[in-house]
């Protein structure tokens, strides 16, 4: 079994997507972890199908092709998938906003730990974002209790045993799934590393949704989130 299974959701990153993968290959082989790439292409309509194939044969990486499913049933799918793979997941977005430097830190910490989660600091946002990210953080604390600081950064290392219980809970079609997940980790008193890290802004690729859209998701991903709520309890 592998040390180490990396869930990365793409979506039209033509410009960035095989630096980013190199930049993960590199850094896990200089940590000398036994690890295993999940790459998701969620559906893109650019060229990041075609940038993907120069990654054929690689030990180490699954590219995985399929329909727009959405963010969050993707990473939900990895999940699945990856859980079965190692005893340590890692999710991290495919935009480059995150990048491998902060990863050493959380690896050597995980043995205290059952999830270690980032925390973006100087987070550049538009201001409709930046009020749901606000709200979502009031709601998990209010739903969970106190736990992660960024319910739903893309850049988190759990124990599969605990990811495990909790994602099957979870119906595939959630839309922000990292957040009840989050909140999870905290409702089970499970041990939380927050951990403070640069997040340097998308500078390629689009975002999936579209300004006008961002209040209409936040209600469902408020609703799916009280919803797992009462499931989530009886865990």
């Amino acid at each position: 079994m592998k040390e180490l299974a990396l869930v990365m959701p793409v979506y039209n990153e033509e410009a960035c997507i095989r630096e980013v993968i190199q930049s993960w290959l590199e850094e896990l082989t200089r940590l000398k972890i036994n690890f295993y790439i999940l790459v998701l292409n969620d559906g893109s309509r650019d060229n990041t199908e075609e940038e993907l194939r120069h990654f054929d044969g690689y030990k180490g990486i699954r590219i995985i092709n399929g329909h727009n499913n959405g963010h969050g049933p993707t990473i939900l799918f990895g999940y699945h998938m990856a859980i079965e793979e190692a005893p340590w997941v890692f999710q991290v977005d495919s935009d480059n906003e995150i990048r491998p430097d902060h990863f050493e830190a959380l690896w050597e910490k995980r043995n205290d730990y059952d999830g270690l989660f980032g925390n973006r600091q100087k987070r550049t946002q538009e201001t409709d974002r930046k009020l749901v990210s606000l709200l979502a953080r009031g709601l998990i604390r209010f739903l969970f209790g106190k736990g992660v600081k960024d319910p739903n950064v893309p850049y988190r290392l759990m124990r599969s045993v605990c990811l495990k219980k909790i994602i099957l809970k979870i119906p595939i079609g959630t839309f922000a799934p990292n957040i009840i997940i989050s909140g999870a980790f905290a409702l089970q008193k499970l041990r939380i590393c927050n951990h403070p890290m640069t997040c340097w802004g998308r500078a390629t690729g689009t975002t999936k949704l579209a300004s006008w859209k961002i209040w209409r998701s936040a209600v469902l991903s408020f609703l799916q989130t009280f919803e797992a709520r009462y499931k989530l309890r009886k865990l």
